[in-house]
């Protein structure tokens, strides 16, 4: 059996996005990759961000509480840290970002 990880993931979220969904991913002027993700909730009150939480913990099959906004909480692009991960478990969810 893999052993778990805690893994960083930089996601750029469009909030009042029309639905949850994860679109993909994209890269900035710089090469790095970041996950596109969109949520119906408005970003107030941290809608949002709790939106996000929840869309990725259950695209990973993870509890919310694995994962945590570690930067960015009043931007668009965050850092996501997740506990509990075995390696691959990333692109098995969302593909790869090259």
């Amino acid at each position: 059996m893999s052993p778990s990880l805690s893994l960083r993931l930089m996601v750029r979220l469009t909030p009042r996005g029309g639905r949850d969904a994860v679109d993909g991913w994209g890269h900035d002027a710089a090469g790095a990759a970041w996950l596109r993700v969109r949520v119906a909730a408005a970003p107030t009150d941290g809608a949002a961000n709790a939106a996000l939480q929840r869309l990725i913990a259950k695209a990973l099959n993870r509890p919310k509480s694995a994962v945590r906004i570690v930067s960015g909480a009043q931007s668009r692009v965050k850092q996501l840290e997740i506990d509990g991960l075995a390696p691959g478990d990333l692109e098995r969810a969302f593909g790869s970002p090259d």
